[in-house]
């Protein structure tokens, strides 16, 4: 599809007339390279790519942390993982935090949660109690969706925790009870606007085997599948096998997202609805450590990011970069929703109307799990540093780290050289140290110390 027009402002930047509906499409483990927007020329995503063309497209879109449960966590209430107490997979998150539906469900929305949820705890089965479910009052879902489905059968949980289970394919499964939410009495009285967060599992690996099950055929429209070039120029994981899958998955989803709008249009409601198009991270097949994300890297940590609806459209390309926790206080801004206090990100909207010149010119990313470690992305410079003694597991965050990661991302985009030994970009870490350790105090964390990388040999 032609590009997007650069930025400008968006054509009907007032408060919108009528309160919108608020849908989230929120996809798992999907590089920002699957979309047309982002040059794949496989032709995977011509709903997605109509809907950024009267919409916005987050050109330079990161998660906070890349891994399931801490950006799910922050995408919930706008605040980073270690803020959230969900800084790796595992853990809960607590009952009484602000949220996106709280707020959307006090100010007069229906709300709804369909599909994978990952906050909950190590739950694998069974419902996830009232408690659990962070004020959402419609609820299909299921706390760790790889766990109780596979590509053609699908158990997912109602409010009274009885489960449902669906055949088809998991990604239609789940498109089918949001229509039903869209069109049925689930979203409640008719003149309430809905606020509904549809969680898919693809085009995320299937745990029990390791794969990428893509919908009867699909793959093998793939065989031959175009590389990014992080992946062609780092050989070695496991893409070879499973980009063809993996685009399947990908091809299916935007077909769901194709026949939801379309039930909206029909409906009169898309205009009228702020619609959001995201991922909780990227993928890299097994090119950067032994699993599939868990990285510093732009192909872990960045996503597409679409919206369209009231005060978003004209076919708008914002670059400057955004994260996750940025994302809810844009959803509510959106709707004319008053933005809780307690959000750490910012909305996108006083940027697209030309209204925010202070916008960050970096974004942070915490890291757990693989390691215990924090990174700053800014446009040029991508700045790491790990907690050599951290366990990444059950650190929540370290009192001293050292400098182990730097890329010029304006001459090595793929991250393919390690520079952070080089003595002649010593000024370049010290001014990066400093905007980083300011990002770790305004994340709420204490001030660690960064010990400088060693010079290079």
């Amino acid at each position: 599809m032609p590009a997007p027009t650069p930025r400008t402002a968006p054509t009907d930047p007032a408060a919108p007339a009528r309160r919108p509906n608020v849908l989230v499409f929120f996809t798992d483990q999907q590089r920002w390279d699957t979309t047309g927007l982002h040059g794949n020329p496989l032709g995977l995503t011509p709903h997605l790519d109509r809907l950024a063309a009267d919409g916005v497209c987050v050109d330079r879109s990161f998660t906070c942390q890349p891994v399931c449960a801490p950006s799910r966590a922050s995408l919930q209430t706008g605040r980073y993982p270690t803020a959230t107490g969900v800084h790796r997979n595992g853990l809960s998150l607590p009952r009484s935090a602000p949220t996106l539906a709280r707020a959307f469900r006090d100010a007069g929305w229906a709300t709804g949660y369909i599909g994978k949820w990952h906050l909950a705890g190590d739950q694998t089965h069974g419902p996830v109690p009232e408690e659990d479910r962070a004020g959402y009052e419609h609820w299909l879902a299921a706390n760790l969706l790889e766990f109780t489905s596979d590509a053609y059968e699908t158990t997912l949980y109602d409010g009274d925790g009885a489960p449902h289970t669906f055949g088809g394919y998991r990604a239609d499964a789940l498109g089918d009870a949001a229509l039903d939410f869209l069109t049925g009495d689930g979203r409640g009285a008719a003149d309430r606007p809905f606020f509904l967060f549809l969680s898919f599992l693809e085009p995320h690996h299937q745990n029990s085997r390791d794969d990428y099950p893509a919908p009867e055929g699909y793959g093998a429209r793939y065989a031959d599948p175009w590389v990014p070039s992080d992946l062609a120029a780092l050989g070695g994981g496991n893409w070879a096998e499973h980009l063809p899958g993996y685009y399947g998955m990908v091809r299916r989803l935007d077909e769901v997202l194709g026949r939801i709008t379309a039930a909206l249009a029909e409906r009169g409601e898309l205009d009228d609805t702020v619609v959001l198009f995201t991922s909780d991270h990227g993928c890299h097949f097994k090119t950067r450590n032994d699993e599939y994300k868990r990285s510093v890297h732009d192909a872990s940590l960045r996503v597409p990011t679409v919206l369209r609806g009231p005060g978003l459209r004209g076919g708008t390309r914002l670059p400057e970069l955004v994260s996750h926790v940025d994302l809810p206080p844009t959803l509510l801004d959106a709707a004319g929703v008053p933005v809780p206090d307690t959000m750490q990100g910012r909305s996108l909207l006083p940027l697209l109307r030309g209204a925010d010149p202070a916008w960050p010119s970096e974004v942070l990313v915490q890291v757990s799990e693989s390691e215990v470690g924090r990174a700053l992305r800014t446009d040029r410079w991508k700045y790491g540093v790990t907690a050599p003694e951290g366990d990444a597991w059950h650190d929540v965050r370290a009192e001293a780290y050292r400098e182990t990661y730097l890329y010029d991302l304006a001459a090595d985009p793929d991250e393919l050289v390690n520079l952070v030994g080089d003595p002649a970009l010593a000024t370049v870490r010290d001014g990066l140290r400093a905007r980083l350790l300011a990002r770790i105090v305004a994340s709420g964390e204490p001030l660690p110390v960064i010990t400088a990388a060693a010079p290079a040999g």
